[in-house]
C-alpha cells in the first residue's frame, strides 16, 4: 500500500470537443503536427466528460493506466510520449523554480485511471477528451504549469482543442519542433448562450478504422486531402471564425456542414476508400436538409467526425421542433425514456406541413439515443476525494 506521505492524488475532468473546420493527416507522424489549422467547439462537461485521476507514490514499482476500468498497456508509444513531455516540463520547472519541491520525486511511478460516461472509440472524440485530461492531470500532479498543448498533442491531435472552453483554434503552426502547433481560444463558452448541440448516437461501437491509420492512409493517397489543406482549409479559418464572432448561425452551420461533407469526401478519395459514414449517417443528413428546406434558412447543421455518428448544430429556440422530427424519422423501438439524454427540453407536436416536407420513411430504432448538450468549459479540478478513480492503495475503486 502507497504511503500516505509519498503519494499525491489528483483528479480532473476534461471536456469533448468537436471540430467544425476539421482536421484530417498530420506533416509528422511523430509530433503530431497537422497538415491544416482546426477550429472546435468544446461541449459541456454536464453530459460529456473524461475524469482521469493521478497519483504518484515511492511504493509503486511501475508506471499502471486503467481506461474505462480496463488495464491498458502503458507501453504504447503516445501514453509514453505524454509522461516524457510531462516529465521534461517538470524537470524544466524545477531547475528554475523550486528544485526541492516536497514529496514529488520524477523517479516515483505513476498510476492513472480514467473513464468516459460516452462511447469509447466510436467517433466521438473520446481520445481527444481523454488525452487532455490526462495531460491536465499529471500536470497538476507534477506541478506543471506550462502551456500543455504540446502535452495532449502528443496523444491525439485534437486533444489540444480540449484543453480550452468555447470555441477552440487549433494552429497547425510551422516550426519543425511543433513549438507553434497549439490551441488557443477563439472565444469563451459564454460567447454564444443561445447555441445547442444534439448528438444522434447512431452506433456506440468501435469503428473499423481508426483515425491514426485512416489520417495516413489519406496523406499517402488522397490528392483531395493535399488541396483541402493548401487551398481550402485557411479561407474557412477566417470565415469560421468571423461566423462565431458575430454569432451567424446561417453562415455557422452552412460552413460547418460543406466542411464536414469535404472530409468525408477526402476519406472516399483515400485508396483504398474509408466510409466512417453509414446509411442512417446519411439519411440524417437528408433530415438535416429537408427541415432548413422547409424552413427557408439553415436552421440547423450537421457534422460527422470519424464515425457514423452526427454531431447536430442548433438555436436554443429549435431544438425541440428538431428532436421531434429526429424522433418522427427515427422513433425508439424501446427504451423511449431513454432514448432523450442531457438537457432538458419540452416535448412539442410536429406539424403536417413538415412532416409532409421530411422525404423519409420512418425507420425504428436507426438511432440509439439523443444527448442534448450546449457549449462548455475546459478542464476542471475536482476537490471532493469521493471523486478520485483510485483508492489509497492506488488501484481502481471497485465499480459501485
Amino acid at each position: 500500500m502507497a504511503s500516505d506521505k509519498s503519494r499525491v492524488m489528483v483528479t480532473c475532468t476534461a471536456p469533448v470537443n468537436i471540430a467544425v473546420i476539421k482536421y484530417w493527416g498530420k506533416r509528422d507522424e511523430e509530433l503530431i503536427l497537422p497538415l491544416n489549422s482546426s477550429l472546435s467547439v468544446t461541449l459541456h462537461q454536464d453530459q460529456l466528460k473524461t475524469t482521469t485521476t493521478a497519483t504518484i507514490s515511492k511504493d509503486f514499482t511501475e508506471d499502471r493506466v486503467w481506461l474505462n476500468g480496463v488495464e491498458v498497456d502503458v507501453r504504447q508509444p503516445r501514453l509514453q510520449s505524454c509522461l516524457r513531455e510531462i516529465h521534461r516540463l517538470a524537470r524544466k520547472r524545477r531547475s528554475t523554480e523550486d528544485k526541492d519541491a516536497p514529496g514529488l520525486s520524477l523517479s516515483h511511478k505513476v498510476h492513472v485511471a480514467s473513464e468516459n460516461n460516452f462511447p469509447t472509440a466510436a467517433g466521438l472524440a473520446s481520445s481527444a477528451a481523454g488525452y487532455a485530461c490526462l495531460a491536465y492531470t499529471l500536470a497538476r500532479v507534477y506541478g506543471v504549469e506550462a502551456e500543455l498543448s504540446e502535452v495532449a498533442r502528443r496523444g491525439s491531435g485534437s486533444a489540444c482543442r480540449s484543453l480550452y472552453g468555447g470555441f477552440v483554434e487549433w494552429n497547425m503552426g510551422e516550426r519543425a519542433d511543433g513549438k507553434d502547433s497549439i490551441a488557443q481560444q477563439v472565444a469563451p463558452e459564454s460567447h454564444w448562450p443561445e447555441l445547442r448541440v444534439i448528438i444522434l448516437v447512431v452506433s456506440a461501437e468501435k469503428k473499423l478504422t481508426g483515425s491514426t491509420a485512416g489520417m495516413q492512409t489519406s496523406v499517402e493517397t488522397s490528392t483531395l486531402l493535399q488541396y483541402r489543406a493548401a487551398s481550402v482549409v485557411p479561407a474557412r479559418m477566417a470565415e469560421m471564425i468571423r461566423c462565431i464572432r458575430e454569432r451567424d448561425f446561417p453562415g455557422f452551420g452552412q460552413l460547418t456542414m460543406k466542411d464536414s461533407n469535404q472530409f468525408h469526401a477526402t476519406c472516399l478519395d483515400t485508396f483504398p476508400p474509408i466510409s466512417y459514414l453509414t446509411d442512417t449517417s446519411r439519411r440524417i443528413m437528408h433530415l438535416v436538409h429537408d427541415f432548413n428546406t422547409h424552413h427557408g434558412q439553415t436552421k440547423v447543421a450537421y457534422t460527422f467526425d470519424a464515425g457514423p455518428n452526427a454531431v447536430v448544430f442548433t438555436l436554443e429556440d429549435t431544438v425541440a421542433e428538431f428532436v421531434a422530427a429526429v424522433k418522427h424519422c427515427f422513433p425508439p423501438e424501446s427504451n423511449g425514456d431513454k432514448f432523450l439524454r442531457g438537457l432538458p427540453m419540452k416535448s412539442v407536436p410536429l406539424s403536417d406541413e413538415l412532416k409532409a416536407t421530411l422525404g423519409l420513411d420512418p425507420t425504428p430504432g436507426s438511432i440509439q439515443y439523443i444527448i442534448v448538450t450546449k457549449v462548455g468549459p475546459g478542464p476542471q479540478i475536482l476537490d471532493d476525494p469521493l471523486c478520485h478513480l483510485l483508492g489509497p492503495d492506488g488501484l481502481p475503486k471497485p465499480a459501485a
